[in-house]
């Protein structure tokens, strides 16, 4: 067993225009002030990082490191979210993902695939020269949009799709293993990668790739109606990183897993900040605990109802709360006795 690292938060939806959200040394004291202990970056925030100054320079990395920890924290990952997004990109999303490629390969999907594959391997690269071990990502889609069987969808489609998933991702992990870093990617509803069947997928396409593993948000499979502590106990061996989302799904006889095309405060499906919604973080600490996940227990603040400040200052100390300090013995330790085969034989009968 092991004890989760927390609380850290992913800085992703937090940062802004307005202080102390406009700049590293001010959000990271923010941060620190509210009881974090990391912070997960967003790559594509030139504010917090330049990514490819990060992964061609130890120099710089020790430096942005520095920083970070004069407040007291520590990196816990990088993230690429939108650029592993734009690895894979059905043509019927190409105008709305546009908005996370800069201005430059914007129209030009090919150009844009090129940028995101670059952007990843800078990103294994930083992780290196960051002395981490994990990155989280997303897959990108290239058959969502086929997610519901109707019409049928041709025999073979499926296949055909997570084969061009993996010609893809392959080079790329190939890279994140040259650079000892795991390529974590959110099982993610939008991804090609949205479950476990999908993930098995995934990994049976790249032939057990042993970089490919697994960001795992409970939030997510609320949202889907999935068991997400079978989850854990089927995928605990892949799952490296963990954010921690709560969720709530209250369907009625209007709208169900769908959402009815509505906004968010008004899905039956929605994430809320922590402690607001259904999920189980109990037990989700205790199965993650129990198979020895040794990460951090990073949140990620998504709510249509609370403000993002409220959500931050609530968030370290729910975290902290439910972190497991594991032990390194038996309750029972004081009643044992040194171990006697005669006294075992005896018992026995033998």
């Amino acid at each position: 067993m092991k004890t989760i690292k927390g609380p850290a938060i992913f800085l992703a939806q937090f940062m802004g225009d307005a202080a102390p959200f406009n700049a590293l040394d001010s959000v990271c004291k923010w941060a620190a002030d509210l009881g974090y202990k990391g912070i997960q970056i967003p790559t594509w925030e030139s504010r917090l990082i330049d990514l490819e100054k990060a992964a061609e320079s130890k120099t710089y990395c020790d430096e942005l490191k520095g920083k970070i920890e004069a407040h007291g924290l520590e990196i816990t990952e990088l993230s690429t979210h939108l650029q592993g997004q734009l690895v894979a990109v059905n043509p019927a999303y190409d105008a709305g993902f546009d908005n996370f490629a800069p201005a430059e390969v914007k129209g030009n999907p090919a150009a844009r695939t090129e940028w995101a594959r670059q952007q990843m391997k800078w990103a294994a690269q930083a992780s290196r020269n960051l002395g981490l071990t994990n990155h989280a990502t997303f897959s990108g889609a290239l058959i969502w949009h086929t997610m519901y069987p109707w019409p049928q969808r041709p025999q073979g489609l499926v296949q055909a799709g997570f084969t061009e998933l993996a010609k893809r991702w392959t080079p790329l992990l190939d890279v994140f293993e040259e650079n000892g870093v795991n390529a974590c990617y959110e099982i993610h509803p939008g991804e090609d990668l949205h479950d476990g069947i999908t993930f098995e997928m995934f990994l049976e396409a790249c032939n057990n790739h042993s970089r490919a593993k697994i960001l795992y948000d409970p939030s997510h499979f609320v949202l889907q109606q999935l068991d997400y502590l079978s989850f854990i106990d089927i995928y605990h061996e892949h799952i490296r990183m963990f954010h921690v989302k709560d969720a709530e799904f209250n369907p009625s006889g209007r709208s169900g897993v769908y959402g009815g095309y509505q906004d968010w405060v008004n899905r039956p499906g929605r994430f809320r900040s922590l402690g607001d919604g259904q999920v189980d973080f109990k037990s989700i600490f205790t199965k993650l605990s129990r198979y020895g996940f040794d990460g951090w227990a990073v949140m990620e603040w998504e709510c249509c109802i609370k403000s993002p400040e409220q959500g931050a200052r609530e968030g370290a100390p729910f975290i902290k709360k439910h972190i497991i300090e594991v032990t390194e013995k038996a309750f029972d330790d004081f009643a044992g006795a040194e171990p006697d085969e005669d006294l075992n034989r005896r018992i026995m009968g033998i």
